[in-house]
């Protein structure tokens, strides 16, 4: 064989090398196993915080809605408390009282009437 033959499959051989090494891929992971657990860890914290956010809001929620219906039974409370006082003062005025005297056969008498200091 000549030179140029030699040449020629020492080159072919050498690229035949480099393309069976070409074809060897070994294929690496893009996160390492710690990584994969650290970033499970996280979502799975990141998870459980979002859920007890929720679930604390849902509480504040039913909360503020039981206020307001107290409140609610509140204000209707005082109006019936307003109502009921008015009639007080309208049943306890005087010419009202003396009337019902009247009518029950009691008289006025100014002699009994004794002042306290």
């Amino acid at each position: 064989m000549s030179n140029l033959a030699r040449k020629y499959l020492e080159q072919q051989q050498t690229e035949q090398k480099v393309q069976k090494k070409g074809q060897v891929i070994i294929k690496k992971s893009w996160l390492t196993p710690g990584e994969k657990i650290i970033g499970l860890a996280f979502a799975g914290f990141v998870c459980f915080g979002a859920i007890h956010i929720i679930s604390n809001q849902s509480k504040i929620y039913q909360v503020n809605k039981d206020i307001q219906v107290i409140e609610a039974k509140v204000s209707e409370q005082q109006k019936v408390n307003s109502d009921l006082q008015v009639q007080v003062s309208e049943l306890s005025a005087y010419d009202r009282i003396y009337q019902k005297a009247k009518e029950m056969g009691l008289i006025k008498n100014e002699n009994n009437v004794k002042v306290v200091h």
